[in-house]
């Protein structure tokens, strides 16, 4: 269990100093900072009048007031903790304010040229919409008289058919009729010659008749 929280302690410690070596720090404002070989100001300088604003990577840091740094040229020593800061200094953080001011103008120009193109885009959407919901009315009357026109013809198509029916059923009728009609003509004609015949006949016979009904004249012995 010891062997565990010493490991953890020293996870604990590694962490802080990795942590202390990430850390940045900026050089305070209108100072000109010089970096020492040493924690005091006895120690010679290494690096001279490090100007206001300069990032120096945290090495370690001391008791004493002292930090140790890497400066942007790659010197390590040690400066007064008292001219460090732990943000950047007003003139810099003004000009990074300027600069995220000047690119947020930047993008607000382009977020309202892309507004003013998405409205175009709805404006043209909308007249597009408009366009299709006239079509689509157009094409909806168009479909129903299309329907009406196809019923039209089914029910045209139907009353044809039911006249040809018709038609065909008067044409058979005809045809009996005028074959009654031939029969009928044809019996009118046998019956006027039966009684042609017949008055013929009864003619012949009264010429036959007629002499025999008359009374014969008595011979006269004394003539």
């Amino acid at each position: 269990m010891t062997l565990f929280r010493l490991a953890i302690s020293a996870l604990f410690v590694l962490s802080s100093i990795a942590t202390a070596q990430a850390k940045t720090v900026w050089v305070d404002d209108q100072l000109y900072l010089p970096v020492r070989s040493g924690a005091g100001s006895q120690y010679r300088i290494i690096e001279n009048a490090v100007p206001s604003g300069t990032p120096l990577e945290v090495i370690e840091t001391s008791d004493s007031g002292y930090t140790r740094v890497r400066t942007a040229k790659g010197n390590d020593g040690w400066v007064s903790s008292q001219y460090l800061s732990d943000t950047p200094i007003a003139a810099d953080r003004l000009k990074t304010v300027s600069r995220q001011l000047e690119k947020a103008k930047s993008e607000l120009s382009s977020l309202k040229e892309k507004l003013t193109a998405v409205s175009s885009e709805r404006d043209s959407l909308s007249d597009a919409e408009s366009s299709l919901s006239t079509r689509s009315d157009e094409l909806q009357q168009e479909l129903r008289r299309i329907k009406s026109i196809a019923s039209d013809s089914i029910n045209l198509e139907r009353r044809n058919r039911e006249l040809l029916e018709e038609s065909q059923k008067l044409r058979n009728d005809l045809e009996v009729l005028t074959a009654e009609n031939e029969r009928l003509e044809a019996s009118k004609e046998s019956d006027f010659m039966l009684v042609g015949a017949g008055l013929v006949f009864g003619g012949v016979l009264l010429a036959l008749v007629i002499p025999m009904l008359k009374p014969t004249r008595k011979t006269d012995n004394w003539a």
